[in-house]
């Protein structure tokens, strides 16, 4: 998810006061996306654009910036009305080192600002086979629908709302047609939030940007309302008045073959940061990895818990006469408050037509299922919420989309600095790799433990206090990982903040040893991984845990995601578990390789204690389930710049466990 806003006058004499607003809106907007942003200025019969493939924070110091905002107000003091809009990015389709990528995205006729994802672009394409497709952002689609609709004898809010019912996904815009006197924005999320004063009119992805930019700039705006799902605003830029409209109905009206003329003319500027030409990128080859493989004849011989499928590898196990672990002798059946104990926790909050509660949504299947039972058995009004650490796939973006576009639930975004995060796991991968050690391989992950401290910034600008996170379940235990610190059971009730004092000296203890034994841990991402482990067992939090009122039952759970939204699952495995993180394929291979089993099994071995599967379905779904998952170790070696040949040449070279 992107920032995208707008501040529109139509008095010339405030254009000194739009730049500074809008310039604040960019920098607050950053927090959605630091991979690009843009601006576009409008006024006297043009629009001009300026883009960069940089964070707004940067590219609002740039000397190009200053001198693009000068130009706007001395353009602007000879005109009749003065805009200025502006995106910021976290990048899906296209990539940001391509200019055209980045927003506001321009076509022939139409400027526009997306935030969301079209997840049937390649349908679409291809059945409006006229349209030529020049980028490969998939805003662009959006904007030559728009363009095709009013082409064909329709009005510009014709053209918005038939273009919002060929697109499946998420999609806030804000769009302009340069035939047409006026700006739109639409949303089938909610995430649009409108105000205005007797000289404003400002839009923005958050009701927390357009608070700030009224404080600071005392504005003295009106109540800000929100742009529900499924509507759209346009805007006259002479009048400066506004006219709701709902898509679907728009959308089914009929053609009036409205006869148009040019209002604007439109021109464009790229500033391409240094680093994009002098930086080069390794790709990695599927044919190279695929030469990995784990040892599968020795994995097959180990020997296994007679009753769950746990090995003789796993941390702490031990076997009694009969050949039964201890971790299933010591078993106990899980326990749940209850439906009704929920509803009773959740009936005072309800809001009507506003929201009510915050939903971590990752775009696995826990979280996603999570917000489709907020929305649609709880009858909450949820905004969704996603922290992007730079790991999150393409699949989970997808699947994000689809849910929230479909329940309408407004999402906001938190993104990291991806290429600095990406930058640190490269960095300790790279240690790790000098000095081998499964204990530590959960390092590789502590950069999206900052999702909780972020959440509780959104609870803070929301002024939401119920958070729900799709956690809790005990089924997706991760013990074996913490075995290796000495810690039997290091997410008690499937929780990591319940780890208690001395599991969480332990833990740091451990940690610390193991970088003073590897001085390459000591590297930029420091800092980082101590705001990780500050944010997952030391922060205090008041979340409630979805699996700790109702069963987590994962047939149902994959029928209802894939039934009702489209759910989408990747191709190269039969597994659902964290598809929503590009790590696990990664580290997977190293606990496969090395001791012979994974996360998967833990998972099966639960679930056959508790009598869910049997002892032979946990063995054959686990067997395919650890299977090397090649395409995604390609993705994940080429986000981080890494040579996968060489670091999965030295997991093969490690000292196996068996």
């Amino acid at each position: 998810m992107c920032g995208i806003f707008a501040c529109i006058s139509n008095s010339p004499k405030v254009a000194e006061n739009i730049s500074k607003i809008g310039t604040e809106l960019l920098l607050l907007s950053e927090s959605r996306g630091k991979q690009a942003s843009g601006i576009a200025g409008i006024s006297k019969g043009r629009i001009d654009v300026l883009r960069s493939g940089e964070k707004a924070s940067l590219f609002a110091r740039q000397p190009k910036y200053l001198l693009f905002l000068k130009e706007f107000q001395q353009k602007s003091l000879s005109s009749d009305f003065c805009t200025l809009l502006g995106h910021t990015r976290l990048a899906t389709n296209g990539r940001e080192t391509v200019s055209t990528n980045n927003q506001p995205v321009v076509t022939e006729k139409t400027i526009g600002l997306h935030n969301g994802m079209v997840v049937n672009e390649k349908e679409l394409w291809k059945k409006y086979s006229s349209l030529q497709q020049h980028f490969t952002v998939d805003t662009e689609l959006i904007l030559q629908l728009v363009e095709y609709f009013v082409a064909k004898g329709g009005t510009f809010e014709q053209a918005i709302a038939k273009s919002f019912y060929e697109i499946k996904g998420a999609a806030s815009v804000i769009i302009m047609h340069s035939d047409f006197p006026m700006l739109i924005a639409a949303t089938n999320t909610g995430s649009l939030y409108c105000a205005q004063n007797n000289l404003f009119t400002v839009w923005a992805s958050e009701r927390y940007y357009i608070e700030q930019v009224s404080q600071k700039f005392q504005l003295e705006l009106s109540s800000i309302s929100q742009l529900s799902a499924g509507n759209a605003l346009a805007l006259n830029f002479k009048t400066q008045k506004l006219r709701q409209f709902i898509l679907k109905k728009m959308a089914h009206s009929n053609i009036t073959n409205h006869k148009y003329q040019d209002f604007f003319s439109i021109s464009v500027q790229d500033l391409i940061p240094t680093f994009f030409h002098s930086k080069e990128f390794f790709c990695n080859t599927l044919s190279v990895l695929q030469t990995h493989t784990p040892n599968l004849d020795a994995i097959k011989k180990l020997r296994r818990c007679t009753r769950c499928i746990l090995p003789i590898t796993m941390p702490m196990i031990t076997f009694d006469s009969a050949g039964v672990c201890n971790y299933c002798l010591g078993s106990k059946k899980i326990s749940y408050q209850g439906k009704h104990k929920l509803e009773q926790l959740v009936q005072p909050i309800r809001k009507v037509g506003r929201a009510d509660c915050i939903v971590a949504l990752s775009g696995g299947r826990d979280s996603s299922f999570g917000l489709h039972y907020a929305k649609t058995v709880l009858k909450l009004n949820p905004i969704a919420y996603t922290y992007d650490w730079g790991m999150v796939t393409d699949i989970a973006r997808r699947n994000q989309y689809r849910l929230t576009a479909e329940l309408g639930v407004e999402h906001i975004i938190v993104s990291a600095d991806i290429n600095q995060k990406r930058e640190f796991i490269k960095k300790n991968v790279e240690a790790w790799l000098a000095k081998p050690n499964l204990a530590m391989i959960p390092l590789f992950m502590a950069g999206d433990k900052q999702a909780e401290y972020y959440c509780e910034q959104v609870r803070k600008r929301t002024g939401i206090d119920l958070i729900i996170y799709c956690r809790g379940n005990e089924l997706e235990d991760e013990r074996f990982k913490f075995g290796y610190y000495g810690i039997f059971n290091g997410t008690p009730g499937g929780v990591l903040h319940n780890l208690s004092l001395s599991g969480k000296l332990q833990m740091a203890t451990y940690f610390g040893l193991e970088y003073l034994r590897n001085l390459r841990y000591f590297n930029s991402s420091l800092f980082d991984t101590a705001g990780a482990y500050f944010s997952a067992y030391l922060m205090q939090h008041a979340f409630i845990y979805l699996w700790h009122y109702i069963p987590w039952k994962e047939t149902e759970i994959i029928t209802t995601l894939k039934k009702l939204y489209g759910w989408e699952t990747p191709k190269d495995t039969i597994a659902t578990w964290r598809i929503d993180d590009g790590t696990p394929p990664f580290y997977n291979y190293i606990y496969y390789q090395v001791q012979g089993f994974t996360e998967h099994d833990a998972l099966r071995s639960n679930q056959v204690r508790q009598g869910v599967i049997t002892r032979a379905k946990a063995l054959e779904l686990a067997a395919q389930e650890n299977q090397p998952r090649y395409e995604a170790l390609k993705w994940y070696f080429d986000s981080i710049q890494l040579n996968g040949h060489k670091a999965l040449s030295v997991i093969d070279a490690m000292q196996k466990r068996y």
